[in-house]
């Protein structure tokens, strides 16, 4: 039992990272309506900002304190991934007004492109760091239920509170708010929202810079654990199915769906692999994503499209 609690535990964990980035494609989709593709690159470039300032900034103010260091870099990966969203909507998004779907789709694929190349151009490409101050030594719970306690590491502790922290702000943020109303309302219809006065161009920059900052969380906690390189950009795009999942204008969504996908790969991985064949986790994801296009595509808590002819 303490096995197969563990196993759990650690899929739980690994599904919230996922959940980090679906939050990303959550938030963008629902209030602009636009696929964005570039989620993957936006969670690698971030790291990379993020990896880089931690490393640079303690040397040009001379800083020792880590903390400090890291609190001072977030901030201007922050500044850094906001400037990302001004440039994305001055120069890709606001020339393609009220275009066709697709459009926008083809469009967020060659930002992704463009930022993976970019990003390395001028962060580096090398495997980089970043030490958030987490011990790495696992943590043992419930030594008094469970003989030895089970074991969990404290990266995916800290994973799991910044999702919550992320769920609670974006939730009062999109209900609660004058904001959050009006990027709602950009997501029904970009052309009517314009004509009662709701800008749209600032609202896209509002949220893609608030996918940024999901990203750089997300790029933060996951480069501390895995490293920073260039595979995170894929890596990050786990979260596809997730968004399926979960729907792709729930953020509740986006957070169940990342657990259920990473508890069900590790589980398969552990009791199925050894029947039909490793590798179970690098497919899982993508076949249970398969059966809900099949036969629930609105995901767990997406909203239900109804076409009146």
């Amino acid at each position: 039992m303490a096995f197969f609690l563990e196993v759990m535990i650690g899929g739980l964990m690994a599904g919230v990272l996922y959940a980090l980035v679906a939050l990303g494609f959550v938030l963008i989709y629902k209030a602009s309506g636009v696929f964005n593709f570039a989620q993957g690159a936006m969670v690698l470039f971030a790291a990379l900002s993020f990896a880089r300032l931690a490393e640079w900034v303690p040397q040009w103010l001379g800083i020792e304190s880590l903390l400090l260091g890291n609190v001072i870099a977030f901030v201007l990966s922050v500044a850094v991934m906001i400037a990302v969203a001004v440039v994305i909507e001055r120069i890709v998004l606001r020339p393609l007004v009220a275009q066709e779907g697709i459009v926008l789709l083809m469009a967020t694929l060659g930002v992704s492109y463009f930022l993976d190349g970019f990003g390395q151009t001028i962060w580096g490409s090398s495997i980089y760091e970043i030490d958030l101050g987490i011990s790495k030594d696992p943590l043992f719970i419930l030594g008094g239920v469970f003989q030895g306690g089970l074991l969990v590491n404290r990266d995916d502790i800290v994973a799991a509170v910044a999702a919550t922290l992320l769920v609670i702000i974006l939730a009062i943020f999109f209900q609660k708010t004058a904001t959050g109303r009006a990027l709602r309302a950009v997501a029904d219809d970009h052309q009517a929202a314009q004509s009662i006065g709701i800008p749209l161009n600032r609202i896209w920059v509002i949220v893609w810079a608030v996918a940024g900052f999901v990203a750089l969380v997300a790029g933060a906690v996951w480069g501390s654990k895995l490293g920073v390189q260039f595979s995170l950009a894929v890596l990050a795009l786990k979260a596809l199915p997730v968004v399926i999942l979960g729907g792709f204008t729930s953020i509740p969504g986006a957070i169940l769906g990342g657990l259920i996908i990473g508890m069900g790969e590790k589980l398969s991985e552990v009791y199925l692999g050894p029947i039909i064949g490793g590798g179970i986790e690098n497919w899982f994801a993508y076949v249970l994503a398969l059966g809900f296009l099949m036969f629930r595509p609105q995901g767990l808590f997406g909203e239900r499209i109804i076409d009146r002819v």
